[in-house]
């Protein structure tokens, strides 16, 4: 039965790909696989009582990452409706392609290790289709935020949710992450960036957005400080309150909301109505969402039937070496997802074998944060951008992939080094 859980996601991981071809929703494969993995481990596992726990346990955790994500589409979508990505686009004077692929890339590196990578994509990919006419210039802009968001995520204790795990867990210390992953996740977004560059040339045509002029530039400056600063705050909410990132996020859309509504208060009925926060909430990309949802209910599955533990345990007896391991993992990611896989090296891997700040440990934290960039979906950052430009998956896998390969190539070997 653990073959067929397994050859279910294959299956269904093979039909996302094909998307396009099959002229079928990925989002509706998702789900779909989500559910029958599910109905596959519970023929394995027909307790009901532990089925339903562990069930019970994954939905909460994985309701965690879609409410979080939810609150950064709304507070982003309002500051959009504002118009207040414009403070930004006005300060961005460069037309030339390659320069604005350097600044979002610089931006996004060091945003995501304040922010996070998921919020860092999703506040970025939406400047980015602000700024950009052009679809082509545009998609590889966007895949390239997604590698700097993943690799700036890689050094920060914040960044990425990895390597908070590792840190609540004390198996990385927040100065030893930084200085062991800095340099290596920044080689991994510079390479990349360095060969997307040669795909760029020329300059490009700048959208032109019309001023609102139910939005005054006083409002507009109000929701989009207070909307970043919010979301900035997020990590230092969890840091001090211990509270999953969520709560924060929701707190973070709470006093948005508020702020928005105190604004309106001093408008005429007819102005109210654009800028309101439920214009933002119908922005949402609902279907991209579902597609979250449903890679992540198969993935439990997989992690819930001991599938990916038995792979790290299959990888550390057959391969006797830690590195290589450690390496193999950050590939993985590419397909799974990165949380379950470091869970699995947390549980099969004691602070008595590989003590606090061990270069295990970081390395692990690097390979697993910069490995999904690999493929679109195999990260939160790429899942977020994917739905928010529609990038196809075949687009990503020939014209980001091996950038991203390259970039954690050589980022793990410098960590190698360094270490």
């Amino acid at each position: 039965m653990t073959w067929i859980l397994l050859t279910l996601f294959i299956v269904g991981y093979f039909f996302i790909v094909i998307e396009h071809a099959i002229k079928i929703d990925k989002a509706a494969t998702a789900l779909i696989m989500g559910v029958l993995c599910w109905v596959a481990y519970a023929f394995l596992n027909p307790d009901p009582t532990i089925l339903n726990h562990q069930l019970n346990e994954h939905v909460g955790d994985i309701a965690g990452i879609l409410f979080f994500l939810i609150g950064a589409m709304t507070i982003v979508e309002l500051i959009d409706i504002y118009e207040g990505f414009q403070l930004i686009i006005d300060k961005i004077k460069t037309t030339n392609k390659r320069t604005f692929l350097i600044i979002v890339t610089t931006i996004a590196f060091f945003l995501s290790a304040i922010l996070d990578n998921l919020t860092t994509a999703i506040v970025m990919s939406t400047l980015i289709s602000k700024i950009v006419s052009e679809r082509k210039d545009r998609l590889i802009s966007i895949g390239m935020v997604v590698i700097a968001a993943n690799a700036g995520g890689a050094w920060s204790p914040i960044g990425d949710v990895t390597t908070t795990m590792l840190w609540t867990g004390n198996q990385i210390t927040a100065w030893g992450i930084i200085k062991t992953v800095f340099i290596p996740s920044l080689i991994s977004c510079l390479v990349p960036l360095v060969f997307l560059l040669f795909k760029l040339k020329g300059n490009f045509a700048p959208i032109d957005h019309p001023a609102k002029e139910s939005v005054t530039n006083k409002d507009r400056r109000i929701i989009f400080f207070s909307g970043i600063t919010l979301l900035m705050l997020v990590p230092v909410f969890k840091t001090i309150t211990h509270l999953p990132a969520f709560m924060g996020m929701l707190l973070a859309v709470g006093i948005v909301w508020l702020i928005s509504e105190t604004l309106h208060k001093k408008k005429t009925e007819t102005t109210h109505a654009p800028s309101s926060i439920f214009s933002a909430l119908e922005k949402i990309d609902m279907p991209s969402i579902l597609f979250f949802l449903g890679i992540l209910i198969s993935v439990s599955a997989l992690q819930s039937a001991n599938i990916l533990k038995d792979i790290a345990t299959f990888l550390s007896s057959k391969v006797n070496n830690d590195i290589a391991i450690v390496t193999g993992t950050g590939l993985l990611s590419a397909i799974f997802d990165n949380v379950p896989l470091v869970a699995a090296f947390q549980g099969m891997y004691s602070l008595a074998q590989y003590p606090t700040g061990h270069f295990f440990w970081n390395y692990l934290a690097f390979c697993s944060g910069t490995g999904g960039s690999i493929l679109i979906i195999g990260s939160a950052a790429g899942v977020a951008a994917m739905g928010i430009e529609k990038i196809e998956f075949f687009w990503y896998v020939k014209n980001i992939s091996l950038a991203a390969l390259l970039g954690f190539i050589t980022g793990a070997v410098a960590c190698i080094l360094i270490g």
